[in-house]
């Protein structure tokens, strides 16, 4: 099982990563509070972490969900032998079907929520589609528990598959291992981006790349799973 948890560790870093640095919205709204409101460090410190862990709260939820279903099949006799292959299918499967609704998403240009600073300082959040010129109408402001609502409410779907294999193998110290090295790199990525921000410092663009966010997780995933059936890994 060593080698499989090592390739989920790989995975878990992957998409922690990616689904942070390439959503604007997992640090810029963070920057712009803390800039029009005058906050402290620790205190933009302080809402970042509140905020990322109610997102990482919701996407362990999720994927509860593959851990469920993994300790279901365990109780099968028949898969005690192929349990690592029957790992990497579902990962290479969801991975796959994933990417492909993100390509789908993106090319079809469906609306996503966007965060707008207003002159005066506030922030609004909206729905919009990428390259819409006119701002909707309907705009609503964000305060930090706002944004906190916004978090819990905005899941990263790839966590789902990355539980099972531990939990089809009835190991909780896998289970552990995995969430709390989503969680940690999580944090740190948002809270990485945010004090370069915070302190001025260029961020990378990251809007074209945010439009494939989903599709970047996806192939994360296929890529592992295709990595444990095919590559010894």
């Amino acid at each position: 099982m060593q080698s499989e948890m090592q390739i989920l560790v790989v995975a878990a870093v992957s998409v922690a990563s990616l689904h942070t640095i390439t959503g604007p919205d997992h640090y810029l709204p963070f920057i712009a509070l803390s800039k029009s409101r005058g906050w402290s460090v620790s205190k933009t410190i302080g809402w970042t972490v509140i905020c990322g862990s109610g997102h990482v709260l919701s996407s362990v939820i999720l994927g509860l969900t593959g851990a469920a279903l993994g300790w279901s099949l365990s109780k099968s006799g028949w898969l005690a032998n192929i349990r690592g292959g029957i790992a990497g299918w579902v990962m290479l499967s969801f991975g796959f079907f994933y990417a492909m609704w993100g390509i789908y998403r993106a090319l079809k240009n469906r609306p996503h929520k966007h965060f707008d600073l207003a002159d005066n300082g506030d922030i609004y959040v909206y729905q919009h589609n990428h390259g819409q010129a006119i701002s909707p109408n309907e705009r609503y402001k964000v305060t930090p528990w706002v944004m906190f609502i916004i978090f819990i409410l905005g899941p990263c779907e790839p966590m789902i598959p990355l539980l099972y294999f531990p939990a089809a193998q009835n190991s909780w110290w896998g289970m552990a291992i995995l969430i709390l090295i989503y969680t940690v790199v999580t944090l740190l990525a948002m809270l990485t981006m945010v004090l370069l921000g915070f302190f001025g410092i260029a961020i990378v663009k990251t809007e074209k790349l945010e439009r494939y966010i989903h599709a970047l997780g996806g192939l994360t995933i296929f890529i592992c799973g295709a990595g444990m059936l095919w590559m010894g890994w």
